[in-house]
């Protein structure tokens, strides 16, 4: 059997940084995304460093029947995942209310149900290989977040499971993290609706400098991955701070970052 690295949301951000990162250590990728030509172009420059050329598998993972036509093509290549990246998400910014329904049952089915699904469809196989998952939060994951509630939401749900997972798998040989990176240059902002001058004055971090603390910290078998001193020091704020001040504070700062 072929031992696959599967890397959802791997067309941009993180997800691309991971792939060549992992690719370098010799993990043989699968590519997951809806935009074939990003995955098609991210697997020549892999192949073009003398690294195996990546399984390129665009798909919409929010569909259940996408994950089913996935899972078959997977089979197919004769692979048998070993080590699972759920990098794949997305958020939405503005007041709960006035943001379109479907889109946040989108975001659910994408942030929550397709990284829930691929994790108990491969954890037999990531078992049988002793390898890991690795499944991308935020620091939004640690508070509750006014116009950008869904979002966060899912975030705590995908820490919660994660540290839950890990220590379930403790002592089993296979590696549990959730990476939880505060602002990144990605693409993330622009499909959220950001300020694109206010998200520059916060700092973000290049998504090359999080997906090496995510796959060091993967490797290390660290639970919980906050890369970023500011983002260290958010999360123990946002744990020290009642929640009666937390929220009108975050609904301010959020309210700055509308596009």
């Amino acid at each position: 059997m072929r031992q696959i690295t599967l890397i959802t949301g791997a067309s941009d951000g993180i997800g691309t940084e991971l792939a060549r990162l992992m690719a370098r250590d010799g993990h043989d990728l699968a590519l997951v995304a809806r935009r074939r030509d990003r995955l098609e172009a991210l697997a020549d420059e892999i192949a073009a460093q003398g690294r195996p050329r990546p399984l390129v598998l665009p798909c919409d993972l929010s569909s259940p029947a996408a994950r089913d036509a996935l899972e078959s093509q997977l089979l197919a290549a004769n692979g048998q995942v070993a080590w699972l990246v759920n990098n794949a998400g997305f958020g939405l910014h503005g007041p709960t209310a006035r943001l379109d329904r479907a889109l946040q049952l989108d975001m659910i089915d994408l942030n929550i149900h397709a990284l829930t699904d691929l994790t108990l469809r491969f954890l037999p196989q990531i078992s049988a290989a002793r390898g890991g998952l690795l499944h991308v939060a935020s620091i939004a994951a640690f508070l509750p977040g006014p116009n950008m509630a869904v979002y966060y939401a899912t975030k705590a749900y995908v820490l919660s499971f994660s540290e839950a997972l890990a220590q379930e798998m403790k002592g089993k040989g296979v590696r549990v993290s959730v990476l939880c990176p505060g602002p990144t240059s990605t693409g993330f902002q622009k499909r959220a609706g950001l300020d694109a001058a206010l998200f520059d004055a916060m700092h973000p971090m290049n998504a090359r400098d999080v997906a090496q603390a995510g796959y060091a910290g993967l490797m290390a078998g660290q639970r919980v991955i906050v890369p970023g001193w500011m983002n260290k020091a958010s999360r123990v704020l946002a744990g020290l701070t009642p929640h009666a001040l937390l929220l009108p504070l975050v609904q301010r700062l959020q309210e700055r970052r509308k596009a």
